[in-house]
């Protein structure tokens, strides 16, 4: 019952963080289109702009004023609570997934690091990753733009390095999410509403308005809009083994920020010129590379393989002792395709056998791990037909990236992994 109840939990705070999420990336999309498409031409007095639309069957007019209008409105729509309750959804979201279970999902496997001290990595991380961003905005570092945001840059993905060597995959590139959401939230919460409630009082009271406020506001508002598509990227990451589970994943991840800033570089300024077109095609050119990078190594499977006998299954489920170092598999040299030959096909019955010791405590009708009530997407190994069905998805999550079991915490061995991709390279056959 606790694991069902876990897993509703997951499911509704997951939807609530999406749907937020949308509501605030989408504002943030839409505002910069309004602001790069406005007709400066010709505007009334008070206007910086406006623009015709049409949408949902109905024609909008929208104005922007250079200041404000010479009466405030009662009514004024300050966006602020879709940035709030998707870091809060987000925030609970970690704890839930990650949190709760540390030794899971949480901590890289070999790696000896306390849950509780692995927790304290994570959040204080967050915390120190926002001051050390705003220290550096007040700078003089801030009057610098372009150098700012490759600083920044480079210490996002130095970060990236850091969690990739204590955390898991998954654990890692989440983490960076979350860095990144803190500091775009902070910049909602403590510079950007402020600016604005300080140019509304200064309207209402007939003063002058502090210009510095809103040059800082425009400042962190360019720097979330340049956030979004990464943080999107990792908020779907954890469906895509071969980019967190790769032994490069945080340069992977490097690679994909740089390619959604450009992308995002060329929709913010094509308003003015389309000089920035070549990032669309350089951005698909870079993803074909990265996919290029993390294509698995099928060589390994076709190693020859020792007498693997099957082992007792471990006696519980927890974080490893002596989990075996990832992404270690030797390649067989070319010159000695005989001896790969020799070794013969895997025996169906030890590779069912290991599939059923070390994977199937989740993944099965009736899983034994107390982690999961029902097969973790409805992938279940409890038939060889069945694993003949998954015969891709075991080869990318255990063989390949070896980002599972889950924390190694069946205690699956190297010899055991390429058993089962020796079995799969030969055609996964169950006959």
């Amino acid at each position: 019952m606790e694991a069902h109840l876990t897993e509703w939990l997951n499911l509704g705070i997951r939807w609530l963080h999406m749907i937020t999420g949308i509501a605030w990336i989408g504002a943030s999309f839409y505002f910069v289109w309004l602001e790069n498409n406005l007709n400066r031409s010709n505007p009334r007095e008070g206007l910086s702009g406006d623009l015709w639309a049409i949408h949902g069957g109905g024609i909008y007019h929208l104005e922007k004023y250079k200041l404000a209008p010479p009466k405030m409105p009662e009514n004024l729509h300050w966006f602020k609570w879709e940035a709030y309750f998707t870091w809060m959804s987000g925030v609970a979201l970690l704890m839930v997934v990650y949190y709760l279970n540390p030794s899971l999902y949480l901590i890289k496997p070999g790696v000896e690091l306390a849950p509780a001290a692995a927790i304290a990595i994570g959040a204080g991380s967050l915390l120190a990753g926002w001051i050390v961003y705003d220290l550096l905005c007040d700078s003089p570092l801030g009057k610098k733009p372009a150098l700012l945001g490759l600083v920044l840059f480079v210490l996002v993905i130095g970060a990236a390095w850091g969690f990739s060597q204590i955390f898991s995959g998954r654990g890692a590139y989440i983490h960076v999410g979350a860095l990144i959401g803190t500091i775009m939230v902070g910049n909602v919460f403590r510079i950007i509403m402020p600016a604005q409630r300080a140019l509304v009082k200064a309207i209402e009271n007939n003063t002058t308005p502090d210009p510095l406020l809103p040059a800082k506001g425009l400042l962190r508002s360019r720097h979330n809009n340049y956030f979004t598509l990464p943080v999107l990227f990792i908020m779907i990451s954890n469906h895509f083994p071969s980019t967190y589970g790769s032994p490069y994943n945080w340069q992977i991840l490097a690679g994909i920020a740089i390619v959604a800033v450009l992308i995002r570089h060329y929709f913010n300024t094509r308003h003015d010129s389309h000089k920035f077109a070549w990032t669309l095609p350089a951005g698909a050119l870079g993803m074909i590379c990265l996919a290029f990078v993390t294509a698995p190594n099928y060589k390994a499977s076709t190693a020859p393989l020792a007498n693997v006998a099957p082992t007792p299954q471990a006696e519980a489920i927890g974080a490893p002792k002596d989990a075996p170092q990832l992404n270690k598999v030797e390649e067989v040299p070319a010159s000695k395709p005989a001896a790969a030959e020799a070794a013969g096909a895997p025996k169906l019955d030890k590779v069912v056998s290991v599939i059923h010791e070390r994977c199937t405590v989740c993944h099965s009708a009736k899983p034994s791990s107390p982690m999961f009530s029902a097969a973790p997407a409805g992938v279940m190994f409890d038939t060889a037909q069945e694993m003949q069905a998954n015969a891709a998805r075991i080869q990318a999550q255990a063989v390949a990236s070896q980002i599972m079991p889950l924390g190694n915490m069946t205690q699956m061995t190297q010899e055991e992994r390429d058993l089962i991709g020796a079995w799969i390279a030969q055609g996964a056959r169950i006959d």
